[in-house]
């Protein structure tokens, strides 16, 4: 027999909210239930940002209720905390490239991680696709890593999973119960901690999947796996401005964005929007790296500007941003992004991974005020 909403909606009419004891489909937090034919349920519940520990319990609990409906093979809810548009904060002119960004307005700081044991969560982001975001993002994590960092990475890009490809890895990851139910442990990526929806899925399986849907995977590909110690989780973000990016960037205490673009002036356009998005939810901006920003033949060694040069430079400069440095377009990249061993791991003392290096250790000064290597000794008790 097939799972119908009215179904979902008895199961959790068990679940209660608030010292009132309110149901919860009759509390209005409840979105849209989406049932997928395989059996899988779900469905957000909404919140105020300063509710999401307290909501904890209650999203747990109604997936529990919903799991015991006969056919039910996984029910998937996730905490949704809108924060009202508002005007977009006024900001003051940015600080020079290399020098710690404001945080947000009124001084008030970011809010801490809300993984446990993880120091910094960084999104890379893109307006649109196809300027190398996700090369740059996982060549940037191991760029951190090799800074002496324990980093992990998160490929959040549900419809156009590329992090698996970069990486050579195609198994599934391994589950594990913790007193919190059970977990995914990320796979291990040249030192980092790894995990994509890419893991899960087919390779050429098309991810059909409304809002909801997307929004309850990305929650736990983020909160529901082993990512254990981290000073940085590098988040791999879709490209553009829509739903997924705004459920990352809304529900989660982001320490800052770094924009990828490349140097034509259409990348920028975009690039842009994305700066704007990001300050609208009080998320700063880390950076800019300009991808692919001059091409040298590897006959004669000629320097050709096929995308332009020195936009990313500009823009980062008009919108008072830090600018974090240049990838060049080279072959060597592109061969080992398509053969999954990324560039700064397969050739770490090569040109292309000395970039990387550069940017990655700019965004740790950025981030923390303090060169990569150099943290300060860490007491553990026995």
């Amino acid at each position: 027999m097939a799972i119908t909403r009215d179904d979902v909606l008895r199961a959790l009419a068990g679940v209660t909210v608030g010292a009132e004891g309110t149901a919860l489909p009759a509390s209005g937090r409840l979105s849209e239930i989406v049932v997928d034919p395989s059996g899988r349920v779900m469905f957000s519940i909404g919140i105020d940002p300063a509710e999401a520990a307290a909501f904890e319990a209650v999203r747990q609990a109604a997936e529990i209720a919903v799991l015991k409906l006969p056919g039910v093979k996984a029910a998937l809810a996730s905490l949704t905390a809108e924060r009202g548009p508002g005007p977009a904060p006024v900001r003051p002119p940015g600080p020079a490239a290399g020098a710690r960004p404001a945080g947000p307005p009124g001084g008030a700081p970011r809010p801490g991680p809300a993984l446990p044991g993880v120091r910094h969560i960084v999104a890379v982001a893109s307006g649109k696709g196809g300027v190398g975001k996700s090369t740059t993002a996982c060549n940037l994590a191991l760029a951190l890593r090799a800074q002496g960092l324990k980093v992990g990475l998160l490929d959040a890009d549900i419809y156009g999973p590329s992090v698996p490809k970069l990486f050579g890895l195609d198994q599934k990851p391994e589950t594990v119960s913790t007193p919190q139910g059970q977990r995914i442990v990320p796979l291990n990526g040249y030192g980092l901690a790894v995990m994509s929806i890419g893991f899960l899925i087919a390779a050429d399986t098309a991810m059909i999947w409304r809002g909801p849907m997307v929004q309850s995977a990305l929650t736990q590909l983020l909160r529901e796996v082993v990512w254990g110690e981290l000073d940085v989780l590098v988040v791999d973000m879709p490209p553009g401005t829509g739903d997924a990016q705004l459920t990352l960037a809304q529900a989660t205490p982001l320490a800052g964005a770094v924009i990828v673009s490349t140097p034509q002036d259409l990348a920028l356009i975009d690039a842009r929007r994305a700066v704007t998005m990001f300050r609208r939810v009080e998320v700063p901006i880390l950076g800019v790296v300009e991808n692919m920003a001059t091409f040298v033949c590897p006959h004669c060694g000629g320097a050709s500007h096929i995308f332009g040069h020195g936009g990313a430079r500009a823009e980062a400069q008009a919108l008072g941003v830090p600018f974090l440095g240049e990838v060049p377009l080279t072959m060597a990249i592109r061969e080992s992004s398509d053969a999954g061993r990324p560039v700064v791991a397969t050739d770490p003392d090569g040109p292309q991974a000395a970039a990387y290096r550069a940017i990655a250790a700019g965004l740790w000064a950025n981030l923390t005020g303090a060169p990569a290597g150099r943290q300060p000794p860490r007491i553990v008790i026995e």
